[in-house]
């Protein structure tokens, strides 16, 4: 089995460390990662300049651009043979909810979605980094049974967030649906040091809904969460209240 492993904290990130160690003592391992953090750079590509993917180490490149930079230049034309798996992360903080949106890592995976490679999204749901190296016999044994799966769908990548604990003390793994979650008081008005008017966007407070079923409900309960996801966001519910409105007729 050969895995294509990168991330969207760049390619010397703890939490990529770890995923490479993992995926390692599974199968062969190829990682192309951004040279620099690229957090909430959802699924851009660059279009407008050049991209130079430089290596650091057998089967190891930076490039400097995006995570779904990182995918299409690997599978492109880095990378020789297909991979049978995109494994992204792991993600220094959780991706829940819309996050999943704006992620990077989650992005990575669902570009090798789109080109027809199954992916797994991995994120730390909080930001204490130490607890990384407590995760790698769970996840190795969790990504081992995810990635020997015969009918995994190839429509669908898992993005699987891990609880802010030390993995002996996780109460196990829940299949979740995605959350909500709002941030309120995000935006932060300032002025640079010649008067002008910037903002920041970050910060603020984060509050979560949804079931009991939800990724969030399941982090906060102490369980990894692993929700499927895939490319189509049609609202198929939809479909025949939209039609009824008789557009352009």
């Amino acid at each position: 089995m050969m895995i294509l492993c990168t991330n969207d904290d760049g390619v010397q990130a703890r939490g990529l460390e770890i995923s490479l160690e993992i995926c390692a003592a599974i199968g062969d391992v190829v990682c192309v990662a951004p040279d620099h953090e690229q957090s909430a750079t959802s699924h851009s590509l660059t279009l407008f300049r050049p991209l130079r993917p430089t290596l650091r180490g057998p089967n190891r490149w930076q490039v400097d651009g995006t995570p779904t930079d990182c995918v299409l230049l690997a599978l492109g034309a880095l990378v020789g043979r297909r991979p049978d798996f995109v494994v992204s992360g792991i993600n220094h903080g959780p991706n829940m909810g819309e996050d999943v949106l704006y992620s990077g890592t989650v992005a990575a995976a669902m570009e090798g979605l789109s080109l027809g490679i199954p992916g797994i999204a991995l994120s730390l749901a909080g930001g204490d980094l130490d607890l990384l190296p407590t995760y790698r016999s769970r996840l190795e044994q969790l990504l081992r049974q995810i990635l020997s799966v015969e009918s995994f769908p190839g429509d669908t990548l898992l993005n699987i967030n891990l609880p802010p604990l030390p993995a002996e003390r996780v109460c196990g793994v829940r299949v979740t649906t995605l959350g909500s979650r709002v941030y309120s008081e995000s935006l932060t008005r300032m002025q640079d040091p010649w008067g002008r008017e910037i903002f920041w966007i970050g910060g603020g407070q984060i509050n979560w809904t949804g079931s009991g079923e939800s990724d969030f409900q399941a982090i906060q309960d102490g369980y990894i969460s692993v929700t499927p996801l895939h490319v189509d966001l049609t609202s198929y519910s939809h479909l025949e209240s939209v039609r009824a409105w008789r557009l352009g007729e």
